[in-house]
């Protein structure tokens, strides 16, 4: 059987594919490419906004075409809009062979041998590997938690994966391990609230003890720490964050908006004071770090003024990116009964003043950077023109743009190099320096932790 899986939403829905992907060829699967080639298509669904369900429901349309008079023999819907919206997917959408919500992944591979997809075979690789998706193998995810029990007035998240639990951190070490076997330069650390690691369980294992167990049991070179509420950034954790060299400097801090009086509307558990407080905190502890957040435009009742006041507090602050999307009601929220009462023309007009006050922001700090000597990896190297395509600690995958750099390294190389000119207000075009010797900058792994032959754990999918 040849199956493909398309992955739509977040991060932390690229870890669950890789899961299915891992799963099926234990299975005697044979992963293609193409979903023309494929009998089994899954399609691995985001419902956090508006958008992204239209995206979602395009996608499982487009695979159910290839089902008339084609190879494809099953179609299958998985995920978080599944989870919210099984019932009325199934009634509308005939056509789609499987719906499995967030909570039901481990039903896949029963469901495609009841239905002759898959022998029932012994498995063929170790449960708790990922296999990669995508076309950066040195650039990795690595969920910790699962869940959220912040309860945001705009958020179906926990109405999707349920309340916060965490993993446990030999769980998530020995995942790190494997990701580093199959070639990880780059971890990305994952969860609605990287903070809350550690609370549910009370083992005295938190955020920065998972860290110095990961530093300590890996020699992967880059570490960085994706959606992390502020109120989590201890001063402890600060201080890990500023003396490792190998837990980039950059932070991912949700904040939504600046006016208090909309964030007590979205039940946001900070005001604009204390953001201000932390991010300067921030700043100073951990010299160069770079900060991004997420904000939202037309939220309900959100007027003129308080719009003006998050434009404002952008300016104030200085952030290096903000991505920012317009509201849309979800359903089950405690928003979704609010009156949506900002037009839909202003929500438009208010992200593009957002995005372009952004824009011009980041420009002006990138300027001050040139002439600086950094570091920077080599993500695709280079082709016709000589240029590599890296990134910055600054630069996440695929959200803050890229540095060029002429240089013949391979991708995963670790490089100094000095920033000469920003590009299009969000690149950057460097000049390689030299190779980092990655071995300078961390200690010798401890072999102290075997790597599993075979376990009754499957890691952190389907939790």
């Amino acid at each position: 059987m040849k199956f493909a899986v398309l992955t739509l939403g977040c991060d932390k829905n690229t870890v669950d594919s890789e899961r299915y992907i891992a799963e099926l060829t234990a299975h005697g699967g044979e992963r293609s490419d193409s979903m023309d080639d494929a009998d089994v298509i899954v399609v691995n669904t985001c419902g956090f906004i508006d958008a992204a369900k239209r995206e979602s429901l395009e996608a499982i349309l487009d695979a159910s075409s290839r089902k008339d008079g084609g190879r494809c023999r099953l179609v299958a819907a998985v995920g978080c809009m599944v989870e919210r919206h099984k019932a009325e997917l199934a009634e509308s959408l005939p056509e789609v062979d499987l719906f499995l919500g967030t909570t039901e992944s481990a039903r896949l591979i029963p469901e495609l041998e009841a239905r002759g997809l898959l022998d029932d075979a012994p498995l063929l690789a170790h449960p708790g590997v990922r296999l990669y998706a995508g076309d950066l193998p040195h650039v990795r995810y690595l969920k910790i938690s699962e869940g959220c029990d912040h309860g945001c007035a705009f958020c179906a998240i926990p109405l999707m994966r349920g309340r916060h639990r965490s993993f446990t951190l030999d769980d998530v070490v020995r995942e790190a391990q494997l990701l580093e076997m199959q070639g990880a330069r780059e971890i990305n650390l994952v969860a609605q609230d990287l903070a809350h690691y550690g609370r549910d369980v009370r083992d005295g294992n938190g955020l920065p003890e998972l860290l110095q167990a990961l530093l300590r049991e890996t020699t992967v070179p880059w570490y960085r720490l994706l959606y992390i509420y502020s109120a989590g950034l201890t001063p402890a954790m600060l201080d890990l964050i500023a003396r490792e060299p190998r837990i980039v400097r950059y932070l991912d801090i949700p904040m939504q908006h600046a006016a208090d009086t909309v964030l007590a509307r979205m039940r946001r558990p900070e005001r604009k004071a204390k953001q201000r407080e932390r991010l300067r905190a921030l700043r100073d502890r951990i010299p160069g770090v770079a900060i991004r957040t997420t904000v939202i435009v037309g939220f309900p009742g959100e007027t003129d003024a308080e719009f003006q006041e998050l434009l404002d507090f952008l300016e104030e602050v200085q952030l290096e990116r903000v991505g920012a999307f317009t509201y849309s009601a979800q359903e089950g929220t405690s928003a979704y009964d609010m009156p949506d009462d900002v037009p839909e023309e202003v929500k438009r007009e208010r992200l593009e003043r957002v995005q372009e006050l952004q824009r011009l922001i980041t420009a002006e700090r990138y300027e001050s950077w040139l002439g600086r000597r950094v570091h920077a990896l080599v993500d695709r190297p280079a082709d016709g023109d000589g240029l590599a395509q890296a990134r910055l600690e600054a630069q996440g995958d695929d959200i803050d743009g890229v540095t060029w750099v002429a240089t013949d390294a391979p991708a995963g190389t670790l490089l100094e190099v000095r920033l000469d000119e920003v590009v299009d207000d969000y690149d950057f075009r460097a000049t390689a320096l030299g190779v980092v010797d990655v071995a300078a900058v961390r200690p010798p792994v401890r072999i102290g932790r075997s790597l599993p032959v075979a376990s009754t754990s499957v890691g952190s999918f389907g939790r």
